[in-house]
């Protein structure tokens, strides 16, 4: 279960999705079967502020 749930993660699976699929009803519970790769955040938060400065751009030009 651990093995599934975390590379249905980093497949690109959405972390709200992965409950679903292993049919639990809290979320807490998932989450202690998924592993986060250690870039993952740092790689979210870059990839969040790409797309704000694309926004910024589309509003500015």
């Amino acid at each position: 279960l651990i093995f599934c749930a975390s590379e249905l993660y980093r497949g690109g699976l959405d972390l709200v999705a992965i409950p679903e699929i292993f049919e639990h009803f809290w979320f807490a519970k998932t989450m202690r079967y998924v592993h986060v790769q250690q870039t993952r955040v740092e790689d979210a938060w870059f990839a969040g502020q790409q797309r704000a400065a694309k926004r910024l751009e589309g509003l500015m030009g």
